[in-house]
């Protein structure tokens, strides 16, 4: 992992932290992703750990802080979300599987999606709400954080989406992905989506792992259809 920089990894590690071979981000062309080639409010798709768990990344173009988000998994195992990297502590990534029904990012549609623009929902106190930079769920309507580690702000989700954590590069920019924490639902996904996995990503073993590079695209880039509500 990068050494830890005033704006670079962040300091502290969360409980229910897995540790994953570290994945270097690079583009189509094999050039290595960085904090200022993102645009801001833009999500962009991965795969990490394995080869086909898809992730968000997104520079949410607003500082986050490590440690705001005190936050529980379906089991009430508690952990802290260890915030943004970048510059401005602003470039965040989530597992990109619903944790109520595990909806995802498919090459036909998508059901999940990242919204830089308000969105109006019906939170937890059953109120009406309006909200921008929110990761939306159209399946059951689950609406997510991720400025604050994901934290579910409506809907059936039971847990947030599990973070990924980025390793960041002060000197050259460069973004790794180097762990997973919270409560994640890969074995659940292999359970129930393996097969057609394996058939998307025309692999024998849909939880083999990603390898040393993944690749980033958009999200309207790598799926034919985003749902929004």
């Amino acid at each position: 992992m990068a050494a830890a920089a005033s704006t670079g990894t962040p300091l502290a590690l969360a409980s229910e932290r897995t540790s994953y071979p570290a994945s270097i981000l690079h583009t189509d062309h094999n050039e290595q992703v960085t904090a200022s080639s993102l645009e801001p409010g833009t999500p962009y798709l991965f795969f990490y750990p394995y080869i086909s768990t898809p992730c968000f990344l997104i520079d949410l173009d607003i500082e986050t802080r490590a440690g705001s988000s005190n936050l529980q998994d379906q089991t009430g195992e508690a952990y802290k979300w260890l915030g943004g990297v970048g510059p401005k502590r602003s470039i965040v990534a989530y597992s990109a599987i619903c944790a109520h029904k595990m909806s995802h990012p498919a090459k036909e549609i998508s059901f999940i999606n990242y919204r830089h623009d308000p969105v109006t929902f019906y939170n937890k106190a059953g109120k009406t709400e309006q909200r921008q930079r929110v990761i939306s769920c159209c399946s059951e309507r689950s609406v997510y954080d991720p400025v604050d580690g994901a934290r579910v702000l409506a809907g059936p989700a039971p847990q947030p989406l599990a973070a990924i954590e980025l390793a960041y590069e002060s000197d050259t920019g460069a973004l790794s992905a180097t762990a997973s924490y919270g409560g994640d639902m890969y074995h659940r996904f292999f359970e129930k989506f393996g097969f057609r996995a394996a058939i998307e990503h025309k692999v024998g073993d849909p939880a083999a792992w990603v390898g040393d590079k993944t690749k980033i695209r958009k999200l309207s880039e790598y799926t034919g259809q985003i749902i929004k509500c």
